[in-house]
């Protein structure tokens, strides 16, 4: 039986050995690493929460999302992909009617075949509630899906897409499903890639399903859970981000590190200056706040508090990585602005993860909303007698 430490060991081992010699040659190819993620499936990265009954590693949310973290290290796009492919695995196996996890159940864990999810369309963004893409039952049991999806990761590399879709034209979520289209289903094509700068290994590109026909063995969720669903998977998604953002932060204080431990300056070295130290522990403090903050909003995953935990580290750590990547560049001067020291790259990878997933802006909408509810439960303050009256 794999247990956390082990898990968390052949991570560090696959940062090291496959994804920080390789990542800048990756994006000057511009192509999804393939083999590497084979090998992430061999020291079993890829079926992290799956049972193992079907070939995963049977870990809780709260110990697994920690693998991100060593892979945030090497490269948080990277980390990214792999943590979608794992919720999508999640929920194939714990979810999928018997005859989906008898044909992909093995493929997904082993990482032979590789998912993604798509949840955002192209004129709705944040807004999951305006959702335009339809699928319809047919006489034989199958379903027929027509609609786009904007944003979707693996774009053309993935092997099967979980696709959050309505069922009927009523507003509102009680007919959304979750529904797994294979990328050799009729129907389905890809736009454009996006161009993305620093992160141009993971293809991102809008979906188009035009009257593509699925199986019911391939509903996920039934009409009616598509939404909740979707809201979980978000969550966890949201919480695995802040993950990979301690890595880079770790990764960035390290850059900084030996190198201002070693530049010669005023009888001594950068690091030995004050300011130096200050710039640099203020890092090291928001770092181990964040990791605090991620680990204990993995474990309220599954719980009522999970998503504004979630939604407090998406918040909180995203920014702290990109504040640390910054601080980090500025240490080193003007060598900071250098490729070879790669810092340019963890700050650019940092915005994109503000971003993917719910940006900032919509956590704090999320823990707003936290508070509104908390604030109904609380007994009013009175007002002083006599305050705001004429005197």
């Amino acid at each position: 039986m794999t247990t956390i430490d082990t898990l968390l060991e052949a991570a560090r081992r696959h940062c090291a050995e496959d994804i920080l010699p390789n990542v800048t040659a990756w994006n000057e190819a511009g192509t999804w690493p393939r083999a590497v993620s084979d090998k992430a499936g061999d020291l079993g990265l890829t079926g992290i929460y799956a049972p193992q009954e079907f070939g995963g590693q049977g870990m809780s949310l709260g110990d697994g999302i920690r693998v991100y973290e060593e892979l945030g290290r090497g490269d948080g796009a990277y980390a990214f992909a792999l943590s979608m492919h794992n919720i999508c695995t999640f929920a194939g196996c714990g979810y999928g009617t018997d005859a989906f996890k008898a044909a992909w159940a093995h493929d997904l864990t082993s990482g032979r075949k590789l998912a993604n999810f798509a949840l955002t369309e192209p004129q709705s963004g944040s807004d999951p509630m305006t959702m335009y893409s339809r699928a319809t039952v047919n006489g034989d049991g199958t379903w027929t899906i027509s609609g786009s999806k904007a944003w979707v990761s693996l774009a053309g590399e993935a092997d099967i897409y979980f696709t959050v879709v309505k069922t009927s034209d009523e507003p509102g979520h009680k007919d959304m499903a979750m529904i797994a289209i294979p990328a050799d289903a009729e129907g389905l094509s890809f736009g454009p890639r996006y161009d993305t700068p620093s992160y141009n290994f993971l293809p991102f590109s809008e979906m188009y399903m035009n009257n593509v026909t699925v199986s019911e063995d391939n509903i996920i969720l039934p009409p009616g859970q598509g939404l909740q669903g979707s809201l979980m998977a978000i969550d966890i998604a949201r919480v695995s981000i802040a993950s990979g953002c301690c890595g880079l932060m770790q990764a960035a204080l390290d850059i900084a590190l030996a190198y201002t431990g070693n530049r010669k300056m005023f009888g001594g070295t950068a690091l030995d200056q004050d300011g130096m130290q200050w710039m640099l522990g203020e890092v090291a403090t928001e770092l181990e706040a964040s990791r605090l903050l991620y680990r204990a909003a993995a474990n309220a995953l599954g719980t009522d508090q999970g998503p504004v935990m979630a939604a407090h580290a998406k918040r909180f750590v995203p920014d702290a990585a990109l504040k640390a990547a910054n601080t980090c560049t500025q240490a080193l001067g003007g060598m900071g602005l250098l490729r070879s020291y790669d810092l340019d790259r963890l700050s650019r990878l940092a915005q994109m993860l503000r971003i993917v997933d719910g940006t900032t802006e919509i956590s704090r909408v999320v823990i707003g909303r936290s508070l509104k509810k908390r604030a109904k439960g609380l007994e009013p303050l009175p007002i002083p007698k006599g305050f705001g009256e004429a005197g």
